[in-house]
């Protein structure tokens, strides 16, 4: 489908709530209930994205209240302690904050978001410039797709492109997200490609691999190596 969603530009929220480095603590608090979100970008005057106040950012302000330390005597963390006496934006946030382009794949801030750590990702223009957020539910919606177009987005993009005239022997099922390639192929090289290609289809959700090489004829070849007949890379 022409509207099946590949990169962040295709999912990402546009109107974004962002907080200048001199927001005050309260203001950050208020801007955060009222947009109910966990965590907003931070601006310099230029509009660049500088880095990223979160709900952890704030919370040693009320765990370090009165200097007491933690129920052990000690200050677990000195950037925690740190963040205690901070009043604004530009001193609570953490930073270089973890973004992301327009143009990357969904696959791409979904491992982005893992490695930091975070639930959402500041959209930023090539010249660092605020373009959007983009979320775990955002990126979650290529899943949404029907098992109907993932079938022929499969087969026209995978199958017919890597088997061409042979591709009518295979069959494309998909249930519930979940691809299920068949027949026999007698490119059997070609079996671990197809597979990764298909599970590289956007809302793909797994692929399971039943294709055999063709029948071994004893008569016309005896030596057909294994792979040649049985598909298994």
């Amino acid at each position: 489908m022409d509207d099946t969603p590949t990169v962040v530009n295709d999912v990402m929220t546009r109107t974004v709530v962002a907080l200048r480095t001199g927001a005050a603590f309260k203001d950050i608090v208020k801007a955060m209930r009222e947009w109910r979100v966990s965590a907003l970008p931070v601006l310099d005057d230029a509009g660049h994205v500088v880095g990223v106040v979160s709900e952890a950012d704030l919370l040693p302000k009320e765990g370090y209240r009165g200097g007491a330390a933690d129920r052990y005597g000690r200050v677990r963390r000195a950037a925690d302690a740190g963040k205690a006496d901070a009043t604004t934006a530009g001193e609570l946030m953490t930073c270089p904050a973890v973004t992301v382009v327009p143009d990357a794949t969904l696959a791409l801030a979904a491992r982005a978001m893992a490695h930091a750590g975070v639930k959402r990702l500041p959209v930023v223009a090539p010249d660092g410039t605020l373009r959007g957020i983009v979320s775990r539910s955002d990126l979650l919606r290529v899943f949404l797709r029907d098992d109907e177009d993932l079938a022929e987005e499969v087969r026209r993009e995978v199958v017919v492109h890597l088997f061409g005239a042979h591709a009518a022997a295979i069959r494309v099922e998909v249930h519930d997200g979940v691809v299920t390639l068949g027949g026999r192929v007698r490119e059997t090289h070609l079996v671990p490609l197809a597979v990764r290609l298909a599970r590289s289809v956007p809302g793909v959700v797994d692929v399971r691999c039943a294709l055999a090489g063709p029948p071994r004829r004893p008569d016309l070849d005896p030596d057909l190596p294994d792979a040649e007949r049985s598909g298994t890379p």
